[in-house]
């Protein structure tokens, strides 16, 4: 079953980047370049490198004016932490909206794409909500562990949270999985999918955003992506499959699924798409921070309409 998506992506050339979206395209660049680039491979093998990633998001948040909090667990022997930062609601402060990306990399490459795509563009989320006054709670958040040997077990760090947040009864009403965001191809041929005849439905070229979510996450794709094609011009497809589906469960939304959240991946389909994927030339230079600058600033507006009624 494909889900008949709301709205039409966006076709043709693209604008101009607005000053905004200059500014980010920089912004996201410089973290990226530290975070991939500087710091390099981080995750529990390389523990330093995890622990000096962990310091520099802390020390952006509260660059920004937030106060941090840290979810500590253990796992392997080794203490991690989820980084999380909220901006209350007002009216409607008990309905949760979660925004997250992993930050940690792969064993054996820097992780440029794979998730510091998804990293930065938390941090610039971040910096353009802050001191802003919604009716919805937002909740931006930097989970530890995704990847393997960590990943869909117990001491995944979004399954730790997700697992906390179903424990205390939070209202979630949807969660974002930003996944692999900065890669695009105007090729034809560039992207693949998990199942044949996919192909005959959308398109092979590899230059749209896509929003991937379960069945019973239809109803929140569909407004997701709905907003986003409403707001932004930049090429956009979106689905709902089953969870088994090779890909779709590829992220921390899968972890909210498992507690029965709404959630949904935001991802350039990653394996499907970058030829970069898992490898050590996961580098700051493959990224195309013109396009992961458009990217964030329509996530920026998805994130205030779903939040602001």
């Amino acid at each position: 079953m494909l889900l008949t998506m709301p709205g039409n992506s966006y076709r043709g050339d693209l604008p101009p980047l607005t000053p905004h979206e200059r500014q980010l395209q920089s912004e996201l660049q410089a973290d990226l370049q530290y975070l991939s680039g500087e710091i390099g491979e981080h995750n529990y093998f390389h523990y330093d490198g995890l622990k000096q990633a962990e310091d520099f998001l802390v020390s952006r948040f509260e660059s920004f004016g937030y106060t941090v909090n840290l979810q500590e667990y253990e796992a392997n022997q080794q203490k991690f932490n989820n980084i999380e930062v909220e901006i209350p609601g007002t009216d409607k402060a008990e309905e949760i909206l979660v925004i997250g990306a992993h930050y940690d990399s792969v064993v054996g490459s820097p992780g440029a794409n794979d998730n510091g795509s998804g990293t930065v563009a938390i941090l610039a989320l971040a910096k353009a909500l802050v001191k802003r006054e919604f009716s919805r709670t937002v909740r931006l958040v930097e989970f530890v562990n995704e990847e393997p040997p960590f990943f869909w077990t117990e001491e995944m760090g979004s399954l730790v949270y997700a697992k906390k947040c179903r424990d205390r009864n939070d209202n979630i009403i949807g969660m974002l999985s930003l996944e692999t965001i900065g890669y695009y191809s105007e090729q034809p041929g560039s992207q693949d999918y998990p199942l044949g005849l996919l192909d005959k439905v959308y398109p092979i070229t590899g230059n749209f955003l896509a929003f991937i979510g379960n069945f019973s996450s239809r109803k929140f794709v569909k407004q997701v992506i709905q907003s986003f094609r409403t707001h932004t011009q930049f090429p956009s497809e979106g689905t709902t499959l089953p969870d088994g589906v090779s890909g779709v469960g590829w992220s921390d939304h899968w972890s909210f699924w498992q507690v029965d959240y709404p959630a949904l991946m935001v991802t350039d389909t990653a394996p499907f798409r970058y030829p970069h994927y898992h490898t050590p030339e996961d580098t700051p230079d493959k990224v195309n921070y013109a396009a992961l600058a458009r990217v964030v600033a329509g996530l920026e507006r998805v994130i205030v309409e779903l939040v602001s009624y």
